[in-house]
């Protein structure tokens, strides 16, 4: 049976992991995720095993992954709050990262070229830490136009281009796969029509997983 060495981590970092067909490896280390977003990392309005992070580990457990997840999620959190906080987040055990920031700067109107630059930002103290990361991408309604829409929608596929990271769409694009989304938004999300509920979650990360044990390459 084939085991994969991965490069994604550098220097010490460096781990060979059999992911792939699920086989354990004396050799290996546990890899260090950390999540950094707002409340739809962080699980709002959820049992805490229900939230994003735990149902994702769940999974990643499931796929024979040795890998721990770090809940750096922060309700009404945006771009600005995530750069005040990814030093602290990068410590020393983290091997990579997932960001998945944008989503309360598109509901406080926040001018896209400054979310730009605050995600920029939290993209080179990453590379600088010499981790990887995985940038998951949000989408903004049409409520603020069309070039609202397009600088928004567009910076993440620039700063995926840019430092030459993985790039997940967005992060609702297991409940965008399900075609009608009427009926998705009544079976996956809260009262709120915002946060998933368990059930979404669920979705979210059967849709996204993939792309983490990609990561871990």
């Amino acid at each position: 049976m084939r085991c994969f060495t991965y490069g994604a981590f550098h220097s010490a970092r460096n781990l060979t992991i059999c992911l792939i067909l699920g086989i354990g490896s004396a050799h290996a280390e546990t890899v260090t995720i950390a999540a950094l977003g707002d409340s739809l990392t962080q699980g709002y309005g959820l049992p805490p095993e229900d939230g994003f992070v735990p149902q994702l580990q769940a999974w990643l457990d499931g796929q024979g992954a040795d890998v721990v997840l770090i809940n750096a999620g922060v309700s009404g959190d945006t771009t600005a709050g995530g750069l005040s906080r990814v030093a602290w987040t990068l410590t020393p055990d983290v091997d990579a990262m997932i960001v998945a920031l944008g989503g309360n700067d598109v509901l406080r109107g926040i001018d896209p070229a400054v979310s730009r630059a605050n995600l920029d930002g939290i993209l080179q103290a990453a590379v600088a830490a010499e981790v990887d990361i995985l940038l998951v991408g949000m989408e903004a309604p049409l409520n603020y136009g069309t070039d609202f829409k397009d600088r928004f929608d567009g910076m993440y596929t620039d700063l995926a281009e840019t430092y030459g990271v993985a790039l997940y769409p967005t992060f609702f694009d297991g409940l965008l796969a399900q075609g009608d989304i009427a009926n998705a938004r009544a079976l996956y999300m809260q009262p709120d029509g915002i946060h998933p509920n368990a059930e979404g979650v669920e979705v979210i990360v059967e849709a996204m997983g993939p792309s983490v044990l990609e990561l871990l390459r």
